[in-house]
């Protein structure tokens, strides 16, 4: 059977920049054959034993040629696999991929192209910089700054229309050959003073963006060390950028800021440190390993009735606990004689994710807060169920205990995450990282077990965010300093630790 191809416009940058039909490509396909503009996060996407290519296709640079990468992705094809081709922004604006196309039909292999939200739009947008507007420009015109070695693109290009047209023009890859452009503008009659921008990396967190007018363009873009991937953008919108920049202006706006939660539970942190303008640097130092036929927790939901209290500690808890009350056949009707008590907001959206509202919360998100509840209302006859992970904290069944029967269940383990300890390295040595997060006692212990204790040292001129007083008190007994501290135990709470920070360094309100 042959396979299907795939190719796919993953748009300029910005993870959430995706179409749902290129999520969908992604998700089901047996090979990913990716360029460096397209964001790897994408990948996370893939499902496990997808294989993964890197062509790399930096201007100059390719770590395929192009031919290569056709031959590619039609033998992929050939060999009965679903491939998707990611390409940054969209396939057929100078993404080649009318030449891949054109090999698949010639070959015929069966194929789609997904169109994606092209840099020269959405670079130009969060830029603060409409690419027409009724008042400056009507049309606009996408043209490659990077000429064809046989020279051919150059010949195409006409400078005197280009000249004196009244659009935005937008070259992509042209960094290189910016002297050029400029000069050959300004030869055909575009006034020298005309505004010109360079957006390095649009739409992401490391975006910059450079102004000059068209006469000073090349000596701008020298001084200012501008680098590819690089949008020029020559017209008089560019104006418009220091009124209408709103990406910018986000609270976390270019800030390096690293999650240590598991895997499963850093998407929340990493996305929302995305949604105000920061890059989420992931490094999951925590893996949930739950107890595979855990009998001890069968035998309890079966006498689940006998309980007058259930205590939750962790989303993890809950998602194990309820799906191993699935697996056997029943559904939360049967917790119904149970006082569900839960430590946090995000245990208590677990829970009500699976169908119940939490009955006791407490004030403060610690076993010590769920033992403040509960002290004056239990009582000798009554029995609680503790569902929890190996080597938690004994302080609740130790006290709870002395009030009444106490049945603790281990139904998972935090292990130490291995997979990212060349990236923990890197990071503590990187002096563009702002902020490390921590949101328990593990992922402190574990991101140090990963950097080894002999490079402590380094992480005590980083600004270390802990999401409460007991991992706090994990940091500060490794002789490291809390920056700051959640008001609250949660992730929301974190952030804002994290935004007020910053808005405060912005406003140069703060000096540290």
């Amino acid at each position: 059977m042959r396979g299907k191809v795939y190719l796919v416009g993953a748009g300029p940058g910005d993870y959430k920049l995706i179409t749902l039909k290129a999520l969908e490509c992604i998700r089901k396909s047996d090979v990913i054959v990716y360029d460096r503009l397209a964001n790897i996060e994408y990948l996370k996407e893939a499902k496990d034993n997808c294989e993964f290519i890197n062509v790399g296709k930096a201007s100059s640079n390719h770590l395929l040629p192009q031919d290569d990468i056709n031959r590619l992705i039609a033998d992929k094809a050939l060999e009965g696999k679903i491939v998707t081709r990611l390409k940054g922004g969209d396939p057929y604006v100078f993404g080649r991929g009318g030449e891949e196309a054109e090999l698949l039909r010639d070959e015929n292999i069966d194929f789609e192209v997904v169109p994606g939200i092209t840099s020269p739009i959405g670079g130009l947008c969060y830029a603060g910089i409409p690419i027409t507007h009724r008042d400056y420009a009507s049309s606009f015109h996408v043209i490659t700054g990077h000429p064809r070695k046989d020279g051919k693109e150059t010949k195409e290009i006409n400078w005197n229309a280009l000249a004196n047209v009244k659009g935005t023009l937008v070259f992509l890859m042209g960094i290189a050959n910016l002297k050029n452009i400029s000069e050959n503008l300004i030869k055909e009659g575009k006034d020298k003073n005309t505004p010109v921008a360079f957006i390095s990396w649009a739409t992401r967190a490391n975006q910059r963006v450079v102004t000059a007018t068209l006469e000073n363009a090349y000596e701008v873009a020298i001084k200012e060390n501008v680098k590819p991937p690089t949008l020029i953008v020559v017209g008089t919108v560019v104006n418009l950028r220091e009124k209408l920049n709103f990406f910018e202006e986000k609270p976390l706006f270019g800030k390096n800021i690293v999650v240590t939660r598991c895997r499963a539970q850093s998407s929340t942190l990493a996305e929302k440190i995305s949604d105000m303008g920061g890059n989420p640097i992931e490094i999951p130092t925590i893996k949930i390993e739950k107890v595979e036929n855990n009998i001890e927790l069968e035998n309890e939901i079966k006498n689940i009735k006998d309980y007058s209290y259930i205590i939750f500690s962790s989303k993890n808890a809950v998602d194990i606990f309820f799906d191993k009350l699935n697996d056997m056949g029943y559904d939360a009707r049967l917790l119904y004689k149970s006082k569900i008590c839960v430590v946090g907001v995000e245990t208590a959206k677990a829970i009500k994710a699976r169908g119940i509202i939490a009955d006791i919360i407490p004030q403060k998100y610690v076993a010590e807060g769920i033992y403040k509840e509960l002290k004056d209302i239990i009582n000798e006859n009554d029995k609680i169920l503790i569902p929890r992970a190996k080597n938690a904290r004994d302080f609740l069944v130790s006290k709870l205990s002395e009030k009444c029967y106490v049945k603790e269940v281990i139904i998972y383990e935090s292990v130490i995450d291995n997979n990212k300890k060349n990236l923990a390295l890197e990071v503590i040595e990187d002096e563009s990282v702002d902020y490390i997060t921590f949101a328990s006692s593990s992922t402190v212990k574990n991101f140090i077990t990963l950097i080894g204790e002999e490079n402590l040292k380094k992480l005590k001129n980083k600004k270390i965010i802990s999401i409460g007083p007991i991992t706090s008190k994990t940091i500060e007994d490794f002789g490291l300093g809390v920056y700051k501290e959640a008001e609250v135990a949660t992730i929301d709470s974190t952030i804002e630790a994290i935004s007020n920070d910053n808005y405060l360094l912005n406003k140069g309100e703060l000096t540290c």
